[in-house]
């Protein structure tokens, strides 16, 4: 008798499907750290520390744009003008000034005649210098111009405005210089004073006991006497570069430029980080 063996069948488990591969995100790769930006210096606990507008910007930008935006400031800063602006300023306004009127104004003449007091016989030196300065003084007064006007054809204001008397503490001499804008006119207003002052001396005569006699008549000049018009362009220069160096030191100093990088403190060397721990 054989005996068979029956072979159980195991059920075969069910074949699982793959799952489907999981989605990963794809790795980022590291932005470029900036480079350091560098150290300010140190400055008091007290004051607050002030970044500049345009260094915050240049911070953030690479060391290519950085540097750009640094050379810009500092050719900004060259191109301003010099602190010492104002001395050749005011030097070439003032040139400019003197040499405009030099040119604008009228040449202005002179002429000049001289009257002397001579004592009379009871008279002394003295006398007659102190009568001279007396007449001096009223050389140019409307009660002394009497015929004066007529003489030297021109009206009163004009003598009195333009002619003026001078004496000296010295000598019993009496000078009158006329100033005028014509040529022609400047030497008769001289004489024509002379001419009345005398004629006012020979009424008090017995009364002082002085005399004035002419001494040198008055002369048509051959220039004039006002400053022509390089020499007006040369004082009107040196006022403009005086005023201009006043300027110069009454000015307020200039506040340190905001744009200006800080300096970068020097690396520490390996002996200084040894001495500090």
């Amino acid at each position: 008798m054989t005996r068979t063996r029956v072979r159980r069948r195991i059920p075969a488990e069910p074949a699982k499907r793959p799952s489907p591969p999981e989605r990963t995100a794809p790795a980022e790769s590291p932005e470029p750290a900036d480079p350091p930006a560098p150290a300010a210096p140190s400055q008091p606990a007290d004051e607050p520390v002030r970044t500049p507008t345009r260094l915050v910007r240049a911070r953030r930008l690479p060391a290519r744009a950085r540097r750009l935006v640094v050379g810009r400031a500092r050719h900004a800063r060259a191109r301003r003008w010099p602190q010492w602006w104002p001395l050749p300023a005011c030097a070439a306004l003032g040139l400019l000034v003197g040499g405009v009127y030099g040119l604008v104004r009228a040449p202005q003449y002179t002429a000049t005649s001289y009257v002397i007091a001579v004592p009379g016989n009871k008279a002394d030196t003295a006398r007659a210098l102190g009568f001279a300065q007396a007449y001096g003084r009223v050389a140019t007064q409307v009660a002394v111009l009497a015929d004066a006007p007529v003489w030297a054809r021109v009206p009163v204001a004009t003598l009195r405005s333009g002619v003026r008397a001078e004496t000296s503490p010295d000598a019993p001499m009496i000078a009158i210089t006329a100033t005028s804008s014509r040529l022609d006119r400047t030497a008769d207003m001289a004489n024509a004073v002379s001419r009345t002052l005398i004629a006012y001396a020979e009424r008090t005569r017995r009364d002082t006991d002085v005399r004035l006699v002419p001494f040198s008549r008055a002369i048509d000049p051959a220039a004039p006497a006002s400053a022509s018009a390089p020499l007006s362009a040369l004082v009107g220069g040196c006022a403009g570069g005086l005023l201009g160096g006043l300027a110069l030191l009454a000015r307020p100093r200039r506040r340190p430029d905001p744009a200006a990088p800080p300096a970068v403190p020097a690396p520490a060397s390996a002996a200084d980080l040894q001495g500090v721990r």
